[in-house]
C-alpha cells in the first residue's frame, strides 16, 4: 500500500518543498521507492531534483488538476512513498494534494504572519477530515517561547502539532542547492538528527 504525504502552506517560504525533499530522500535511504510530486508552478523541488541527478527520489511535475491521474501512474511503477509538494496561495492545488493524502503536513515558520497563514489550511483538513499535523520549521535556536506560543495557536484552530520541530539551520539551506539533504551533507548535524526524529515518528503515523 503505497503512502501519500501532501505538504500544504498557504504561505511562501514555510519551508514546504524543503521538507518535501529531505522525508523523500530519508524514505529512499529506507529503501522505499519514493517520488516527489511537484506541483508549484516554481518547480522548485523539480529543479532540486536536475541539480540532483539520477539518484531517488525521483521529482515529477503535475499541475494540481493531474495529480491524481500523476499518483495512479506512480503507484503503477512501483511507487510506494508519494510526497507531494503544493504552491503557496492556492486553495485548489492543496485541496486537491490533502484529498489524496494519507497524512498532511503543514509547515510553518513560529511567528505571527506565518501563524496566520494556518487558518485557510485548518478549514480545508478539517473539511477533508484528513490527518494532518503543523510543522514547526526554521525555529531559531533557544526560542522555546516562541515555539510554545506558536504550538498553542496552532492548537486553538483546532489544528494538532506535530512534536518534532525543525531549527533554522544552515544545513538545510547549503545541502538544498547542491541537490542533496542535510543528512547528505552532514550526517551527525543536529538538522539530519531533526530530519531522522521526524521520519521516525511519520513512519509511526503511517503504520
Amino acid at each position: 500500500m503505497p503512502f501519500v504525504i501532501a505538504i500544504v502552506s498557504q504561505k511562501g517560504g514555510s519551508g514546504k518543498t524543503t521538507l518535501a525533499v529531505h522525508l523523500a530522500t530519508r524514505a529512499a535511504q529506507a529503501k522505499f521507492e519514493s517520488c516527489v510530486i511537484d506541483t508549484d508552478p516554481q518547480a522548485t523541488a523539480a529543479a532540486w531534483g536536475d541539480w540532483r541527478g539520477d539518484f531517488l527520489p525521483v521529482v515529477v511535475t503535475a499541475p494540481p488538476a493531474r495529480l491524481g491521474r500523476t499518483i495512479e501512474s506512480a503507484k503503477k511503477n512501483k511507487v510506494d512513498f508519494i510526497v507531494i509538494d503544493t504552491p503557496p496561495h492556492a486553495d485548489a492545488a492543496a485541496r486537491e494534494a490533502i484529498k489524496a493524502a494519507d497524512v498532511v503536513l503543514i509547515p510553518t515558520k513560529p511567528r505571527a504572519f506565518d501563524l496566520h497563514a494556518l487558518e485557510p489550511i485548518a478549514d480545508l483538513v478539517s473539511f477533508a477530515k484528513k490527518p494532518a499535523y503543523v510543522v514547526l520549521n526554521a525555529v531559531p535556536s533557544g526560542a522555546t517561547i516562541l515555539a510554545k506560543d506558536a504550538r498553542s495557536i496552532a492548537q486553538e484552530m483546532g489544528l494538532d502539532v506535530c512534536p518534532v520541530e525543525l531549527g533554522d539551520r544552515a544545513a538545510f539551506h547549503r545541502s538544498s542547492a547542491k541537490g542533496e539533504t542535510a543528512v547528505e551533507v552532514k550526517p551527525d548535524g543536529k538538522a539530519a538528527k531533526e530530519i531522522e526524529a521526524l521520519w521516525k515518528w511519520l513512519k509511526k503515523k503511517l503504520d
